[in-house]
């Protein structure tokens, strides 16, 4: 009713009551109006004001004789929504098992070892997907020879929902599928995040035994996103064997043990172990330290679960986007041995 909007609420900046969607309802009968006004359950302290403007309202435009009331109700304020993106669990319904890969620094091949285990874990015969959750650098795309592909989406209700890429046995999901490659992302935390969340909880993932998460590395705000707001299982750290990156192992390890985080660790991976030579295969050399893994994973209770070496065809398979875990070389077969382990620890 046009006569309503007269009446503005000093406290909401001079907004109507009709604006402010406070007018539940208007009965004319034969010689009567009756309005029923909608306060929330907080008391008003102008309530009291806004039912005689109302009415003063209506007797001042309606016909003379009018008899003229105002009614009041209690009415429950919706509740405000979280911040962020108001996405559910439905499409990780079918995943048995979801495992974080992290590592404390940047720098110790975490996405290498990533990409190579989920491979690892098909060629096993098991259903994987990988989510590459480095947000501001994701590699997954190059290390898969994948740059080109950009993921479908189809409508579900009112949704969109991404169909991952599917190669080498593996579904794979990334951001990069979505910016150029030569594009920085810059986004602050809760940007990122959210990203994040669509990057798993929005996308068509089907039945997985297992669905790794590449972590950006450290243990800053998109983990605790990650691990408060996705149902992760527990993670895997992976590390060099130098003093430099344990002492950032060890704050990962601190983190996922957090009482506000308490994530079990499946366990160490140590990766750059050793370099050998091609030529002289049966050598060893430790660049960067001997040890430091296992001395790591002794300290803090957890598995070593294998030791990567420096190869060339290793650094060679990220690069032209075949992971070295499809080959039958040595170091293809250390990423097998590898997932045998993990898949061991989570039967």
């Amino acid at each position: 009713m046009v006569w309503l909007q007269e009446v503005e609420h000093p406290a909401k900046g001079d907004k109507n009551i009709v604006e402010l969607g406070m007018v539940e309802n208007i009965e004319a009968g034969e010689g009567s109006i009756t309005v029923t006004l909608a306060f929330a359950k907080h008391r008003d302290p102008l309530a009291e004001y806004l039912i005689g403007s109302a009415k003063a309202a209506i007797i001042r435009n309606a016909p003379a004789g009018t008899q003229v009331e105002v009614k009041t109700i209690i009415k429950e304020e919706a509740p405000k929504k979280k911040p962020g993106l108001d996405l559910g669990f439905e499409e990780l319904s079918e995943v048995k098992h979801i495992i974080g890969i992290a590592s404390g620094k940047g720098g110790v091949g975490k996405s290498t070892v990533a990409v190579n285990l989920a491979v690892a874990l098909a060629r096993l015969g098991y259903k994987v997907g990988l989510a590459d959750a480095d947000v501001y650098g994701p590699s997954v795309p190059k290390m898969t020879a994948s740059e080109a592909d950009m993921p479908d989406a189809i409508v579900n209700g009112e949704q969109e929902v991404i169909l991952p890429l599917e190669k080498y046995g593996v579904k794979w999901m990334s951001i990069g599928y979505f910016a150029k490659p030569e594009q920085a992302l810059i986004w602050r935390g809760p940007m990122a995040c959210n990203a994040l969340k669509q990057m798993i909880l929005q996308v068509r993932w089907g039945e997985l035994d297992f669905l790794l998460i590449d972590m950006p590395p450290g243990t800053g705000d998109i983990h605790i996103s990650l691990v408060h707001d996705i149902p992760m299982e527990g993670a895997v750290i992976v590390s060099t064997p130098q003093d430099v990156a344990l002492a950032d192992v060890e704050k990962g390890v601190n983190m996922f043990r957090n009482e506000s985080v308490n994530k079990p660790i499946f366990g160490l991976i140590e990766n750059m172990a050793w370099f050998t030579p091609a030529e002289h295969p049966d050598e060893k050399y430790y660049i960067f330290g001997q040890g430091g893994g296992q001395r790591m994973a002794d300290k803090y209770g957890i598995p070593l679960l294998g030791q990567i070496p420096i190869v060339q065809s290793i650094r060679e398979g990220g690069d032209t986007g075949e992971p070295a875990a499809l080959s039958t070389r040595p170091d293809g077969l250390a990423f097998v041995a590898l997932a045998e382990k993990l898949a061991e620890i989570l039967k």
